[in-house]
């Protein structure tokens, strides 16, 4: 395959004033946090790294290793890609890790009306690791071990926990690790493809300011999106299905950035589809129209866009330099459970975690108090969940608590199924969180080369490459 020339320079366009992004930070898997959010903590042993050293080797054809409920007889290829293929078992392996991650039932039909879409996000998959490993990106074991340790701890899964859940959904954990690996993979390539583009002079970034100076008071939309490519007017018809079959699980209750991480073709999948606060000339003018009339929390139907079509759903609306809130930091420590609490039958572990926190709740009377006593008390969970907007804390009850806790008063115990927390406030102050600044926007304007350097990119592979679809598999 001929190696892609290098991109000419990607114009300065006028940016939001959301926090900062870079791409650095993309590198960190936090989709794939967010794709097992609905994964139900089990016990088990270590799940192991995908094999010794750091390589990158092709997804293997797992076929014959995660089949569920299908013998070799029944593994179909439905596609090869410049040699390497895809077989049905892949196709069947993702949809059922979409279903784990949503919480949502597949029925047949639905899973039908998603097999296209899925072959045709391996496809583009395999010609992304190829990619990589034509630029010899490596990714370590650790890095995947990392990955899987950052879900597991996110969702308050003991070590080896998400192998098991895996496994008992029907899933090979292999489909979990390729996706990691291209993902991770991907990123670095698309960095190493910017190149000098990475590198946003200070008069772009007073170019940007001097832009949101002028536009105050503007509207602009916190959104998300689903970008569903189209490259071809024969696949339209299945882009537009598996759009619906997507729309109906979110109005479901499936979680947007959850499907977002799994099936968004676009750079902000890596971040649950969320593309900060935008501003109309930021936007296609088809969402705009959309997006202007849109209630908060909404999930828009398809909407065609250049290039394929997108789903949007808005998280908020405001004016451009002028959104004031009450942000504070603190610190939470978590007591985990050896098994789930029975308010009935509390087990003597539990009874005992309870009268630690009593404790912690009764000794700890700052911020550094409550620093001590996690080092005593080492956690699953991070003690730090960052700077936090009171208005966007749900639900009520917990905004209500941490509106009233008097700075550096510990919490009593909050009991859960799965733990008991104990909390401290930190900080609490009035910030104006449309004020822009440097390093916020020089992330922006990276983020926003990025992004089309990746579509740029993903389009000469597919131009380059030899695809045989084989719709009834052979």
């Amino acid at each position: 395959m001929p190696e892609m020339p290098p991109l000419p320079p990607v114009p300065s366009m006028p940016g939001p004033s959301s926090p900062p992004r870079s791409l650095h930070r993309r590198l960190t898997p936090l989709a794939l946090a967010l794709a097992l959010v609905a994964a139900i903590p089990a016990v088990g042993a270590a799940a192991p790294a995908s094999g010794p050293g750091g390589h990158t080797a092709a997804p293997a054809n797992n076929a014959a290793t995660t089949a569920t409920g299908a013998g070799p007889s029944a593994i179909r290829i439905v596609a090869v890609v410049n040699g390497d293929v895809i077989s049905n078992v892949d196709v069947d392996d993702r949809a059922r890790l979409f279903a784990l991650s949503t919480g949502q039932p597949l029925s047949q039909d639905v899973l039908d009306r998603l097999r296209p879409q899925i072959r045709r996000q391996l496809v583009d998959e395999r010609l992304r690791m190829q990619e990589i490993q034509r630029r010899h990106v490596v990714i370590q074991d650790k890095q995947i071990a990392e990955a899987v340790s950052s879900i597991e701890s996110r969702n308050g899964m003991p070590a080896g926990a998400l192998r098991q859940k895996l496994a008992a959904d029907g899933i090979g954990m292999r489909t979990l690790v390729d996706q990691i690996r291209t993902q991770l993979g991907w990123l670095q390539a698309v960095r190493e493809q910017l190149g000098a583009q990475a590198e946003v002079t200070p008069a772009a970034v007073a170019e940007r300011q001097h832009m949101l100076e002028q536009q105050a008071g503007k509207p602009e939309y916190l959104v998300a999106e689903i970008f569903i490519p189209i490259e071809d007017p024969s696949s339209a018809a299945d882009a537009q299905r598996f759009a619906d079959t997507v729309i109906t699980q979110l109005r479901a209750g499936a979680s947007f950035a959850v499907v977002a991480s799994q099936f968004s073709q676009s750079q902000a999948a890596l971040e649950g589809g969320e593309l900060g606060w935008v501003q109309p000339n930021q936007l296609d003018p088809q969402v705009v129209r959309i997006v202007a009339a849109m209630p908060a929390g909404a999930v828009s139907n398809p909407i065609r866009v250049p290039g394929g079509l997108v789903v949007v759903t808005l998280q908020g609306k405001r004016e451009i330099g002028h959104d004031v809130g009450t942000m504070l930091t603190m610190r939470q420590l978590f007591l985990p459970f050896t098994s789930p609490l029975n308010p009935q039958e509390p087990t003597a572990q539990q009874r005992q975690t309870l009268d630690k926190a009593r404790a912690i709740s009764a000794s700890v009377h700052s911020c550094e108090q409550m620093e001590a006593a996690a080092k005593a008390n080492p956690s699953p969970r991070p003690l730090d969940p960052g700077e936090v907007r009171l208005d966007r804390v749900n639900p009520p009850a917990f905004r209500q608590l941490l509106q009233s806790l008097a700075i550096g008063q510990a919490s009593q115990p909050l009991v859960a199924a799965d733990g008991i927390s104990v909390l401290v406030v930190c900080t609490r102050e009035e910030k104006n969180m449309a004020a822009s600044n440097a390093p916020a926007l020089r992330a922006q304007i990276v983020e926003e080369r990025a992004e089309l350097t990746a579509r740029q990119l993903q389009q000469f592979l597919r131009r380059n490459a030899t695809i045989e679809l084989r719709p009834s598999g052979a």
